[in-house]
């Protein structure tokens, strides 16, 4: 795989696209134009709120002298790690062997199970049950964690 690939493999090819226009000082609607886009199609690109199209990623990678399937390559990264980001946040450990009052200061059924591991685990090492230990064990299904192994 192309290292500068490897080393932004997960941005948006609209961010990488941004930067690379910057970098050469050149301006977005101008660009657009030469390369047959709409102005506003190449703005909500590199703004994130659009994806690179096979047909776009061609024209601007020949326009730029970029590496063929640069962009794409980006794009497949990119919605790869918004698949994921979708997949763990659905994850979540068995509420109805957890106490509510253990996490009195957030809504049980809101938390990012992946994303606050640690805080859960430091939570339930503190002050959880061993019903509750056995259940957070499970869950991450590892060996079993203590603050030292997550530091």
């Amino acid at each position: 795989m192309n290292p500068i690939i490897q080393q932004i493999k997960g941005i948006h090819p609209g961010l990488y696209l941004e930067r690379e226009l910057k970098k050469r000082g050149i301006a977005k609607g101008p660009f657009a134009l030469s390369i047959g886009e709409y102005p506003q199609t190449l703005s909500a690109i590199t703004n994130g709120k659009r994806g690179m199209n096979p047909s776009l990623a061609i024209r601007i990678e020949e326009a730029l002298g970029m590496e063929e399937g640069t962009l794409m390559v980006l794009q497949a990264f990119h919605d790869i790690k918004l698949e994921k980001a979708k997949m763990h946040s659905k994850q979540t450990p068995d509420l109805s062997k957890l106490r509510p009052a253990l996490f009195w200061d957030t809504d049980i059924t809101k938390i990012d199970w992946i994303k606050n591991q640690r805080f859960v685990i430091e939570r339930i090492e503190e002050r959880g049950n061993e019903i509750e230990k056995a259940e957070i064990k499970r869950f991450y299904d590892q060996r079993l964690l203590t603050k030292s192994d997550l530091l």
